[in-house]
């Protein structure tokens, strides 16, 4: 009979000093595996005061096999496997949460198997065997008497079924051979499809951007000694958290809210008690908040509101971040293999370019939008990217192999071989047409009639100043400036952005430049500059709205580029203007710091061009005041676009919602073109809508004689470019423009293959 009250006479530490000798003795590894799983459950059994102790673990199939017994039928023994879901065992394994029963046969889930033995016993307690959030396997206790299992004793079997998840996969209780068809983790092949933010094809190894750090030491020597460290890198977490709430750390919108959730799951009282309970029971600081975090995960991914599912990111970034406070913080320590795809929720574009270009060959996520910044930063460096990969990250672990096929919009998990062979070849075929491209690079862009084509390349980082000369750009259109900044820890100094900008200038030589000032905002946030937190950043204080209220700001900057430019040619361009007063007071900055540099005998620009980007619809209906003003113009489609339809590029709910080869978009940028060449203001297109063959066969129909490309899009471009008959095309456009359908894709492909253009 079991005593009333707890199972667990001798409490769950000694149970788990008990194993861990069990597992290390004196010749523990020369003891065959089922003889060390067997001592395991006896322990088990005998500690809890439980008539049988079974372990069930997940096989390849997905069934859930009897690996261990104490007190059923021994014969049932690799015998007994149930199907995915089946029984009371298959239950506690698809939600991945305990199950305590008074009576286990009257529960309508009860699988009876006869060849186990199980008819007398009544009392059942389960637990699932978590790792990365999956059940790989389910440790049951029986017992005769009707009883229910008290919440110390669920807890106690928590705790001991954390540890026995850990010790299969490491090795300690299974021999290899056993474990080759164990499921551990997902590892069959899948394919996931997901939508094409950046061009190209790439397999490599898995890199979990905040990948979890697995607990290096389970039990705990001396478990005050844990608890203690624990409470003080709780402590630590919430000291930090509420640092960079206080100061805003230039958050907002989601990125503030994710930041809260942090705050509220620090504080929350379940999730510590649960913490210092795991603690309590033998397990280290570490093992401690890996059981609670797969404890939640497991729940969390069971939830069918969207809104709860969404928490359980939340929820791992912050035990992520304990577990790394715990472990000293040594992010930079972090090894990458060669061939690195990093896989992540979502990550802001600093994010993605603190990793090493020449080790990160993809990038897969499970969110974001082909105009989010991230994207274009991913495209800057002709990194395949794939997006909206629902699910991704419980599918993949650490160094798994992965496809990122940029071309379909497609992830390959754990790809077989002949897979891996087929990318292979389009890889090869890839590098073949990139050396047809490379072929054009001095050829000039001029259409079949005759029309000459400035095409020129999008920048932003030092390697982009390698591919001006790569691709055959005749300059660069857009260099984003932010980028220097996004990457800093601090407010890149005067003589730093100098430098930056005469490397650029230097680069490109002969070739034009035009440097756009400070774009910041929406989902670029810069850490140590302090930003109210805002309902709408994209609609917020951004761009040249902050440059404004910020003149010290822009001014260091202008200044920086008045000194990098000494001598030579100077276009500098301001975004996202929305009045005419706007530019006026950006271009009064532009004066000021001449005029400093001319009381200083500095040298200046030998010719100075300043333009304005036209991004917001607003300018549509005073281009006739602008355009006077300005020295040239060009257009950011990716904005306008996103103002225009009210759709926020970032959110993947409605950023492919509306397409741009649509009548409207298509009539404001001809309105804007024709406003353009009447007042004889140059005017250039820099958006990603450039980038595209197909597309830019659309602007270029439109008369716009000066595109901006992504590096590796300037080779695509240019052979649409060279195959294209403007005077024809023009014809067809015009009759296009006045349907009265959301979109005019699928015309305008008719169009050009009827001309035979390579689009």
């Amino acid at each position: 009979m079991m005593p009333a009250g707890g199972a667990m006479t001798r409490g769950p530490r000694n149970l788990l000093r008990q194993i861990r000798e069990a597992l290390g003795g004196a010749g523990a590894g020369a003891t065959p595996a089922q003889d060390r799983l067997n001592m395991v459950v006896q322990i088990i059994a005998r500690s809890m005061v439980a008539e049988v102790c079974s372990i069930y673990l997940r096989r390849a199939s997905g069934e859930l096999e009897l690996f261990a017994t104490e007190g059923l039928n021994p014969g049932a023994v690799h015998n007994t496997r149930l199907r995915p879901g089946e029984g009371l065992v298959g239950e506690v394994a698809r939600t991945a949460q305990p199950i305590s029963l008074s009576d286990a046969p009257s529960h309508p889930a009860f699988s009876y198997r006869p060849e186990t033995g199980e008819d007398p016993y009544h009392a059942f307690l389960g637990a699932p065997l978590l790792r990365g959030g999956r059940a790989i396997g389910v440790l049951v206790v029986q017992n005769r008497t009707e009883r229910r299992y008290d919440e110390d004793e669920v807890e106690d079997i928590q705790t001991i079924a954390m540890v026995l998840a850990e010790t299969v996969s490491s090795g300690e209780l299974l021999d290899q051979e056993e474990l080759r068809d164990v499921e551990l983790a997902p590892h069959r092949p899948e394919r996931l499809k997901g939508q094409k933010f950046g061009d190209g094809l790439a397999f490599g190894h898995v890199v979990l951007h905040e990948a979890p750090l697995p607990p290096e030491k389970l039990l705990a020597e001396d478990p005050g000694l844990e608890e203690a460290r624990l409470k003080l890198a709780l402590a630590s977490l919430k000291t930090g958290l509420d640092a960079m709430l206080d100061k805003g750390q230039g958050l907002a919108g989601p990125s503030f809210e994710v930041l809260e959730t942090y705050r509220m799951f620090a504080d929350d009282r379940g999730w510590n008690r649960s913490l210092e309970e795991a603690v309590r029971n033998g397990l280290t600081a570490e093992a401690a908040v890996d059981r609670v975090r797969n404890e939640h995960r497991a729940r969390f991914a069971q939830a069918r509101d969207p809104y709860i599912r969404e928490r359980l990111h939340d929820f791992e970034d912050l035990a992520n971040r304990l577990l790394r406070v715990l472990a000293g913080d040594k992010p930079g320590e972090r090894e990458l293999p060669d061939d690195a795809i990093v896989v992540a929720r979502n990550l802001g574009p600093a994010d993605l370019l603190e990793y090493p270009r020449d080790k990160l060959k993809g990038l897969l996520l499970e969110e974001g939008s082909a105009a989010s910044h991230a994207a274009i930063v991913a495209r800057a460096l002709q990194i395949p990217c794939v997006g909206r990969l629902m699910g991704l990250r419980d599918r993949l672990s650490e160094g798994d192999m992965v496809i990122a096929d940029g071309e379909t919009g497609e992830a390959y998990l754990r790809p077989r071989p002949d897979m891996i062979e087929a990318v292979q070849s389009r890889m090869a075929v890839r590098d073949q047409r990139r050396a047809q491209f490379a072929q054009l690079r001095d050829t000039p862009a001029v259409t079949l009639d005759g029309q000459r084509i400035s095409l020129l390349t999008n920048a932003g980082l030092a390697v982009d100043l390698e591919n001006l000369n790569e691709t055959g750009a005749e300059g660069i259109g857009l260099f984003r400036t932010e980028f220097q900044f996004m990457v800093s820890d601090e407010l890149p100094r005067l003589d730093a952005q100098t430098a930056l900008y005469k490397l650029v200038l230097d680069a490109a030589g002969d070739r034009p430049v035009t440097f756009r000032t400070l774009d910041i905002g929406g989902d670029k946030v810069l850490p140590y500059l302090e930003a109210e937190r805002e309902e709408n950043p994209a609609l917020g204080r951004r761009a040249i709205r902050l440059g404004l209220d910020r003149p010290s700001l822009l001014r260091m900057q202008l200044r920086a580029l008045l000194t990098a430019a000494a001598g030579r040619e100077l276009r500098v361009m301001f975004p996202m203007i929305a009045t005419v007063d706007e530019f006026r007071a950006a271009r009064e900055l532009v004066d000021v710091e001449c005029a400093w540099a001319r009381r200083r005998g500095r040298a200046l620009p030998a010719l100075l061009r300043v333009g304005a980007m036209v991004e917001c619809p607003s300018l549509l209906w005073h281009l006739d005041a602008l355009l006077p003003l300005t020295d040239f113009v060009s257009i950011g489609t990716n904005d306008l676009f996103q103002y225009m339809y009210a759709a926020d590029r970032t959110n993947p709910l409605v950023s492919d919602r509306y397409d741009p080869l649509s009548p409207p978009t298509l009539r404001a940028l001809q309105t804007i073109q024709k406003a353009c060449a009447d007042t004889g203001t140059p005017v250039s297109i820099c958006g990603e809508l450039a980038g595209r063959p197909l597309e830019a066969f659309a602007l270029i129909t439109l008369g716009f004689t000066r595109l901006s490309a992504p590096a590796g899009g300037v080779g695509p471009v240019k052979r649409m470019i060279l195959s294209a008959d403007l005077t024809a095309a023009r014809r067809g456009l015009n009759n296009l423009l006045n349907l009265s359908t959301g979109s005019i894709r699928n015309e305008i492909e008719s169009l050009a293959r009827k001309l035979n253009v390579a689009a």
